[in-house]
């Protein structure tokens, strides 16, 4: 693959996640449909019955409605080939019911991790890693690992 390709690859990542951090739905969705295979393959475990770019959207409307001021920071962001691998910090206040919890209004933060293959510049395949134990420490349902 060549420079030119991976960096169309890192644009078209960009791209969703500038959607994502406008923390519109409709504009998210518009950029999924865009850029993201509809039968994309995840390999993340999600909440959702749905799949494809569809199971994508919907975590994203959940997303929204557990944390509104959700912002995605990329940390590290590498093209290589048809892959693209991102290391992200995510923060939001817990404004609405997660994994049980009512809504704590505390501000939480976790890491993911997040390698994207690409075909004819749209995303094919999503595999990631979410620190959901960061999550449930913070929202009381796991206790805090020993110092």
């Amino acid at each position: 693959m060549s420079t030119a390709e991976a960096a169309r690859n890192k644009a078209t990542f960009n791209r969703l996640h500038a959607a994502t951090n406008s923390r519109d739905p409709e504009i998210i969705a518009k950029v999924i449909d865009e850029v993201v295979d509809p039968d994309v393959q995840m390999s993340t475990p999600l909440p959702i019955a749905a799949t494809g770019a569809e199971a994508l959207k919907q975590v994203w409307v959940m997303l929204l409605k557990v944390f509104p001021d959700v912002h995605v920071t990329v940390e590290d962001l590498i093209a290589e080939d048809d892959r693209v691998v991102i290391r992200n910090t995510v923060t939001g206040t817990h404004r609405g019911e997660f994994m049980g919890v009512p809504p704590t209004g505390k501000l939480i933060t976790y890491d993911e991790m997040f390698v994207f293959r690409f075909a004819d510049n749209r995303i094919t395949e999503a595999n990631g890693i979410v620190n959901v134990a960061s999550q449930m420490r913070q929202l009381g349902l796991l206790p805090e690992p020993p110092s």
